[in-house]
């Protein structure tokens, strides 16, 4: 896959659990422990144990990671999905159905999810579920003029949440309250849970040692109604850490370097699962740090042990309980059982990894990702050369820091350290420099303690408690228009072209924060904090010094606003669930319409795309974001800025007769006249964010297939889920013999779909100029529900038949 280190086939077969041992000689059931029997552990703790014994039980003494330690634990029928291969060549293959605890979704999402979920006629979701409104909320001006403005422009929208979280039972977190996964991190994750959330970047809790997989809302539904969610079982990717970061360096920097190593197709198929004596010296923010951005190696999610900065975190964010009952997990049920009775959080000695990496902590530099996709990595060290080679901005434009992803306590007090330093130097920032909460409680909490006052007093802009700049609603106020080549820095996760601003001349280079901060008082993209230094007004050099701060404040986390506190509240089937009919925001489904009851034939390739084409080109944010409860107006974004591989031009196709279209338009027409289209693209087909709409748009507009060299995991099921089926070229060179126009009929995808799955799909293809007939095959990785998903029309349409 990569040339790199892989580990080793131990094969130390450890001491069976004492207990697991006689229950297997005997022939007995495992045991269950009841909390209705007096059990001291939690209902959660409770299900994860009894689920974890029957996992040992299945597969005796093979020594398990923490990830399959979570994600087994999980499983709807233990003995049905590992019994039967005796726990051997599960990562991979197998494909597992597992019951999350709880679903995370934020509002851009959660509006589809929820109009999703209203089909199925249920009362109330059949696990915990909460909504975050964070993706609306324009940055322009300040936290304040911004939130007020955003909840006029969105109170439609808002209130159709809110009243649905009413309705079902679901935690509502208003507008301003915070960012989906620092709130999640904060409030719902702890040790041994799985969750789902509707966001690529919901693994941020894996640094509360949580297994958390971002999905699209399809997926969500099912997980909301009850049924079992499938996944194809990760391999497992092991990062070893030794070492201790230096001064300069953060835990951004461990996953700016690793996203260098493995690219953005890397983790596809991987849960990434750090251990090592070099996790101990980490923040559990510091964690969550990483942990959000395995979503950009194109990871499955990624996870850290439980330690001791989860315990303090958890202490600190007033879930003292949370972490006594992990520990006390962790040493249940008692002395004189086998070291495999225990759920301990963290891998098994001897544990197998698929792959593995080390990192020396110690060795590490601050590193400097971008521009365009956030695995081109440079040193620190290299950057400025790198920037002259490549004859990038030297001038940097902003510099912008916080966001989901870094606006940790220890994040901003880092940042606090040096603009100090700056300040009394007499030095403010040379280029624009905004400052993003990632929840209520850290803004809070920093006002309280001075750090916001530090950065407001250095000329800072404060934005609200939401996305912002960092998914498109960013309203620049310094004059760069869009077609304005220019550089910007930020402590964000993704920097795909025209994601920040809409402007694809706008270079996003990503940092860590302290970094950002101090390029930001040099106003130079070429400037070393390290090595180089500013000139005062009084005319002295000035170096900043090594950033210093605080893992957490000395007094546990103010709560914030009252106004900013979640509604939790039990199911009201009296609730009216508010839409207007005659609304341009939101839009009751129908549904699509089922497989015919043959193969597919007379379709037409669209659109052959070349090139990078991310959730972000399929189905674009930014002013976008206002459309996502209405899908006919939504639709009309529709792979609006892919480029056309004849012609290099961006969101350009052309009709059969030779005209001239939008490929919005073109998809739109052939909707109408009834003809359905594919897609041809190339390599890794819907990174990027969770974004169901990448595949609900093309569906609605008539696609009935996409072809391309690989797919992102999140997307590929996400078309599966809608009906769409996604087929990867056997052979790559096989993209070059199908081209924009050409008609194409599938061979064998019926009966595939009928046999659960199983099957081989070729496309017979005409070209559209010759007439000439060749046949390519192709691969596919559907399994037998999700074959049941495409033949009903959806998954929805499974799901509310059921």
């Amino acid at each position: 896959m990569r040339s790199i280190a892989l580990a080793g086939r131990s094969g130390v077969a450890l001491q069976r659990a004492f207990q697991a041992q006689r229950l297997l000689r005997a022939g007995a059931s495992t045991r269950h422990y009841s909390a209705n029997a007096g059990s001291p552990l939690p209902p959660t703790y409770e299900r994860l144990y009894n689920k974890y014994s029957e996992v040992r039980r299945v597969l005796g003494a093979q020594r398990l990671t923490l990830a399959e330690k979570i994600l087994y634990s999980h499983l709807d029928n233990v003995e049905e999905a590992l019994g039967s291969i005796n726990g051997r060549d599960i990562r991979g293959k197998a494909n597992l159905k597992l019951n999350p605890d709880r679903v995370n979704m934020q509002d851009a999402s959660a509006q589809m999810a929820m109009l999703q979920f209203m089909s199925c006629n249920l009362p109330q979701t059949a696990i915990p579920a909460s909504i975050h409104c964070d993706h609306l909320i324009v940055g322009e001006r300040g936290a304040d003029d911004d939130l007020s403005a955003g909840i006029k422009t969105n109170h439609e929208v808002f209130d159709f949440l809110e009243s649905a979280a009413k309705k079902y039972g679901i935690d509502f977190w208003p507008p301003g309250a915070g960012i989906i996964h620092q709130t999640v991190l904060e409030n719902y994750a702890i040790p041994g849970l799985m969750m789902l959330g509707t966001d690529s970047h919901s693994p941020n809790a894996g640094g509360l040692c949580t297994i958390t997989i971002g999905v699209g809302g399809a997926d969500a539904v099912e997980a909301l109604v009850g049924a079992p969610w499938e996944l194809k079982a990760p391999k497992i990717l092991g990062v070893k850490l030794t070492g201790k970061l230096n001064d300069w360096v953060a835990p951004k920097d461990l996953i700016l370097h690793l996203a260098g190593l493995l690219t953005v197709r890397g983790g596809t198929g991987f849960i990434v699962e750090y251990f090592g004596p070099g996790v101990e010296t980490l923040s559990a923010t510091g964690a969550a740090t990483v942990c959000n951005m395995g979503a950009e190696i194109g990871a499955t999610t990624s996870i850290f042990p439980f330690t001791e900065a989860s315990s303090r975190y958890l202490k600190a964010t007033r879930r003292e309980q949370a972490s006594r009952d992990a520990e006390l997990l962790q040493n249940f049920p008692g002395s004189g059982a086998a070291q495999d009775a225990y759920f301990r959080f963290e891998a098994d000695k001897g544990a197998e990894y698929d792959e593995l990496i080390e990192i020396n902590l110690s060795e590490l530099e601050p590193h400097i990702n971008g521009p365009f996709t956030p695995d081109l990595s440079t040193p620190l060290s290299k950057f400025k050369e790198t920037v002259l080679e490549q004859q990038w901005p030297e001038k940097l434009s902003a510099g912008l820091i916080g966001s989901c992803t870094n606006s940790s306590y220890e994040d901003m007090t880092r940042v606090e350290s040096i603009v100090r330093e700056a300040e009394k130097a007499g030095l403010k920032p040379a280029a624009d420099f905004y400052i993003t909460p990632g929840s209520e409680q850290i803004r809070a909490t920093l006002e309280r303690d001075g750090t916001l006052e530090t950065f407001t007093e250095a000329g800072g802009i404060l934005l609200s408690n939401a996305c912002g700049p960092c998914i498109g609603q960013w309203k620049r106020q310094d004059g760069v228009e869009k077609g304005t080549l220019n550089a910007i820095f930020t402590s964000y996760n993704r920097n795909f072209r025209g994601r920040n601003d809409g402007n694809p001349d706008t270079m996003n280079f990503l940092a860590s924060p302290e970094i950002v901060t101090a390029m930001a008082f040099a106003g130079s993209t070429t400037f070393n904090p390290m090595t180089d230094t500013l000139k005062t007004p009084d005319g002295k050099e000035f170096r900043f010094p090594a950033p210093k701060g605080l893992e957490g404040p000395q007094t546990p986390y103010e709560e914030g606003r009252e106004t900013f506190k979640p509604l939790s509240q039990a199911p009201d089937a009296s609730v009216k669930v508010a839409i207007s009919p005659s609304s341009e925001r939101l839009a009751l489904l129908e549904p699509f319409d089922p497989f015919p009851e043959s193969d597919l034939s007379g379709l037409r390739v669209l659109v052959k795309v070349t090139g990078k084409c991310t959730t972000d080109t399929i189905s674009a944010a930014g002013p976008w974001l206002k459309y996502k409860g209405h899908l006919p107006n939504i639709s009309a974004n529709t792979l609006n800025t892919a480029v056309n591989k004849a012609t290099g031009e961006v969101n350009v196709a052309y009709d059969l007769d030779g005209s001239k279209h939008t490929i919005p338009e073109l998809a739109k027409k052939w909707k109408e006249a009834g003809q359905p289209w594919l897609v041809v693209a190339e390599h890794n087909y819907g990174e990027g964010s969770a974004r169901e709409h990448a595949a609900l748009q093309p569906r609605y507009l008539g696609a009935r297939i996409i072809v391309c060299k690989s797919f992102a995991r999140i997307h590929e099921t996400n078309l599966k889920k809608q009906g769409v089926v996604p087929l990867t070229f056997a052979n790559e060179a096989d993209y070059d013999k199908i081209d924009a126009g050409d008609e194409v009929a599938t061979i064998g995808l019926y009966e595939m779909l009928k046999n659960g799955g199983k099957g081989e799909v070729s496309l017979k293809v005409t070209k559209k100029d010759s007439g000439e007939e060749i046949v390519i095959p192709t691969k596919h990785a559907v399994s037998e529900d999700q074959a049941g998903f495409i033949l009903a029309g959806s998954a929805l349409n499974l799901l509310a038949k059921r």
